[in-house]
């Protein structure tokens, strides 16, 4: 339950700090540090039609996901637990600010990763 807490809290805490990204923008990071316990957190906003292309490693193992807030509820369309790695390519079904998030472990860990915001011709 303390588990389920901290991550409602990490949620209601974390917050893109920048502008949300669009369609066209691509960012990558080449050394993002994260505290023990902590989260980063990027989003960007998604239309249908569009892709979200994202690649991510990670010097210790992270919780990774990417998530929509619907309301109080928050979706979590990818979830990744106790990773080092991961890449894809994420297709929204809705129109929606989706954000991707990284919660390091108790050693915290440093990020490396790279997203791009497609859209598809129309």
């Amino acid at each position: 339950m303390r588990a389920i807490a901290r991550l409602a809290a990490s949620f209601a805490l974390a917050g893109c700090a920048a502008a949300p990204m669009v369609a066209g923008d691509s960012k990558t990071v080449p050394r993002q540090i994260i505290a023990p316990y902590e989260v980063h957190e990027d989003c960007a906003d998604l239309a249908l039609g569009d892709r979200l292309d994202y690649q991510f490693e990670s010097s210790d193992l992270v919780t990774f996901n990417i998530h929509y807030h619907d309301g109080s509820l928050i979706v979590m369309p990818i979830t990744r637990e106790r990773v080092t790695s991961d890449a894809g390519l994420f297709v929204p079904q809705l129109k929606k600010g989706y954000c991707l998030m990284w919660e390091a472990g108790a050693s915290g860990a440093t990020l490396a990763y790279r997203i791009v915001v497609r859209r598809l011709a129309r």
